[in-house]
């Protein structure tokens, strides 16, 4: 069984994906734009909203690439070319989720467009890449 990095991953997106991120950051402004205020309680305010930003921007379509780069610095190797569709690529209301499933587990890579307050409500995250090995 091959040693995963999900810090490589992490790192790979962030320097060699700075464009799709940034992208996904500019989509997350202007959903955040069409809200009332600084903060929403409705999920679909924020995932829905996100989603047809990514999309109408070609942003969705290249997160795809994005995840087997990152599988790839991680040391993986993905079974099938994802798609940005689920189980690969999905939308929530946090931001972009791109999930692969390896050898040794599954490398989850998200993108933080929006953050969960103590009180349920989601505002705007400072950004940033998460990767995890589960």
């Amino acid at each position: 069984m091959t040693t995963l990095d999900p810090g490589a991953a992490r790192d790979h997106v962030a320097s060699e994906h700075a464009q799709v991120v940034a992208a996904v950051e500019t989509c997350a402004d202007a959903v955040t734009d069409s809200w009332d205020g600084p903060r929403t309680t409705d999920a679909s305010a924020a995932a829905d909203r996100l989603q047809a930003c990514l999309a109408t921007n070609g942003v969705l379509e290249r997160l795809p690439d994005l995840l087997a780069g990152a599988v790839d610095a991680a040391g993986g190797r993905l079974q099938a070319d994802p798609v940005a569709a689920p189980p690969y690529v999905v939308v929530t209301s946090r931001g972009p989720l791109l999930r692969a499933t390896l050898d040794g587990g599954r490398l989850v890579v998200r993108i933080d467009a929006f953050r969960v307050t103590d009180d349920g409500a989601y505002e705007r995250a400072d950004g940033g890449v998460t990767a995890v090995l589960r």
